[in-house]
């Protein structure tokens, strides 16, 4: 996919934002926009340490819950066993595009774990790997009904992570220097 694909609001993002605050800021809810979804967040991660957080998130309406949290912590020693996907991207397998929680194949997620911690319905576990490590995962998620995800947002996803994974890197490295 060229950059002409990108949806228009994408495009501008990608071609007008330099400053990673400003950059992820508004890139989020332009990914909403375009998938239509109720929240968008990314969540960063330093391979060295297994420190992670969620410094960006966008919701559509105030009665979506927001995940975020603005400290860098430890994994859960138990993450990886209790989250298939979190387990997945440490993996470096390719983005999960979950069209309904509920039906899932347990291999590809934990319902259990998914409705506790996010409620969501319909779910991108997309990946942002560099060089054989995991640096965060971007999720736009649906509430409340099932959601396909067709085949041109895939692509666009999928390009949009390949686009995003430099700037991300740097940003988790300079918040360790």
């Amino acid at each position: 996919m060229t950059q002409q694909e990108f949806p228009s609001a994408l495009k501008n993002i990608l071609e007008s934002y330099q400053a990673p605050d400003a950059f992820f800021s508004a890139l989020l809810p332009a990914i909403g926009d375009f998938l239509q979804s109720d929240r968008c967040f990314l969540y960063l991660h330093n391979p060295q340490n297994d420190l992670g957080k969620v410094a960006f998130c966008w919701i559509r309406t105030p009665d979506v819950p927001t995940v975020y949290n603005e400290e860098w912590a430890a994994q859960p020693p138990t993450l990886v066993d209790d989250d298939p996907m979190f387990a997945a991207a440490l993996r470096a397998e390719p983005s999960i595009f979950v069209e309904d929680v509920e039906t899932a194949d347990s291999k590809v997620l934990n319902r259990e774990f998914e409705q506790k911690y996010f409620g969501h319905r319909a779910l991108i576990h997309a990946h942002i790997r560099q060089d054989g490590q995991l640096w965060g995962i971007l999720q736009p998620c649906i509430f409340g009904h099932p959601r396909i995800w067709t085949e041109y947002e895939r692509g666009v996803i999928n390009n949009l992570v390949q686009r995003i994974t430099p700037l991300t890197v740097d940003y988790v490295k300079s918040a360790f220097d």
